[in-house]
């Protein structure tokens, strides 16, 4: 979906969602996550990658951008600042739900002897992250101006046949 019809569904005025000069949120924090899913989808075929799986970190959106020497970051930062705090404590809470999920399937392929039922685990847990993800980053990609707690995917697709029928 283009960040146009994000905006349009999530009540954004024109004027202010093609301002150049907005701050805006970025998707580089999400990165993190990608990289955790897809240690998860390596770990349940080479248990090597456990390790890694082991070591890696999840850090919140600010801490992310505080740290980082990407361009964007101070926009980023700036942006989420701007967030109905609402709207940011529900973001936050769909990063501590990824992150658990991440945790749990690491505990899990940690686990001596594997679970059986493992690769389906891995299946079930890699694609309950790539929705999560996903979500995070309609969320980010409309500037924090869409309710993420109440957000879904089949919801907004419905808002935008009804749109485009008119």
């Amino acid at each position: 979906m283009s960040a146009i019809a994000t905006n349009v569904l999530a009540g954004v005025p024109a004027g202010l969602a093609g301002s150049v000069d907005a701050p805006r949120l970025s998707t580089d924090f999400l990165n993190r996550y990608s990289e955790a899913l897809m240690l998860i989808e390596m770990a349940g075929m080479d248990e090597e990658f456990v390790a890694d799986l082991q070591a890696w970190q999840s850090i919140s959106y600010r801490e992310h951008f505080r740290t980082s020497s990407l361009r964007c970051a101070a926009s980023a930062l700036a942006a989420y600042d701007r967030i109905d705090p609402a709207r940011a404590s529900a973001f936050e809470d769909v990063c501590r739900s990824m992150t658990r999920l991440v945790r749990t399937v690491t505990a899990l392929l940690a686990e001596t002897p594997q679970p059986k039922e493992l690769p389906m685990i891995v299946e079930v847990a890699s694609e309950a992250l790539r929705r999560q993800i996903a979500r995070a980053t309609q969320f980010i990609n409309a500037n924090g101006m869409i309710d993420i707690a109440v957000f879904e995917d089949t919801v907004l697709q419905a808002q935008i046949d009804a749109l485009l029928a008119r």
